[in-house]
């Protein structure tokens, strides 16, 4: 198994409030990329809200390879999302991408 670091972008269409905000953070914690030492180094926060909605979402998965690490990722990311209250359509993700890979986890 590896580690990968998968980051998912999206769109709040709703606005994002702290109570939703707080929710959507503790369910990806587990996942926080800051684990990871390429977590550390580059400083890689969970959640980044940007003002004009869009986020990313960067969370670690363990996986045999990257293409289930992006499924894996997608569907944390879409659950918390779901949990925090938000559907498909109020928080709509771009495609997951691999940014990085931590070989000595």
């Amino acid at each position: 198994m590896t580690t990968y670091v998968i980051t998912i972008p999206g769109t709040f269409l709703r606005e994002l409030t702290d109570d939703a905000r707080s929710v959507l953070v503790q369910r990806l914690r587990p996942a926080d990329p800051r684990q990871t030492s390429l977590g550390r180094a580059e400083e890689l926060d969970v959640l980044t809200v940007h003002d004009n909605g869009t986020f990313s979402v960067r969370l670690e998965v363990e996986a045999v390879d990257s293409r289930s690490a992006e499924e894996v990722a997608r569907s944390a990311a879409a659950t918390a999302l779901r949990e925090a209250g938000y559907s498909e359509d109020e928080a709509p993700t771009g495609p997951a991408a691999v940014t990085g890979i931590d070989a000595q986890a």
